[in-house]
């Protein structure tokens, strides 16, 4: 079953149990899949692959974190609720992602494979890493775990 066929299986199963929030968070989900296709249009492709779906899913993730942070400032305990509660629905259907010392290994093993010596050569190791893992990486935690390793 298709990334796709999952978020529209789920939506059924929320819509027949009566969940009404997590509906709701599955169709934002829907919604911004269906504007990800749209833009790619022009690129002669109908449909995105997966893992620009997944990079969509950690995008919503990152907006709706970041507005938690504020709501919390402004006192709006409700409202930080409601997108914890989408995050949850949102991370449900993204892959386990790389962390801790399994990251660190694949980090170490990316910097040996291309020789990588300096923060220069951060591109090299990222791109390693990506064809590697994929989907299995969060790039903001990569990126600075990279740099780190390099320096």
């Amino acid at each position: 079953m298709s990334l796709r066929e999952d978020i529209t299986a789920a939506v059924k199963k929320s819509m027949l149990a009566r969940d009404a929030d997590r509906t709701s968070a599955l169709r934002l989900i829907q919604a911004k899949l269906k504007d990800t296709d749209i833009a790619a249009r022009p690129k002669g492709v109908t449909e995105v692959p997966d893992d620009e779906i997944f990079a969509m899913m950690r995008s919503m993730i990152k907006s709706r974190r970041d507005s938690v942070v504020l709501y919390r400032q402004g006192g709006r305990e409700e409202l930080a609720a409601k997108e914890e509660a989408e995050i949850a629905v949102i991370e449900e259907f993204l892959p386990q992602t790389l962390g801790g010392e399994a990251l660190m290994d694949a980090i170490t093993t990316a910097i040996a494979e291309t020789g990588a010596s300096s923060a220069k050569d951060m591109g090299k190791v990222i791109g390693a890493l990506k064809a590697k893992h994929g989907a299995a990486l969060d790039m903001g935690v990569v990126s600075a775990a990279v740099k780190a390793a390099l320096a």
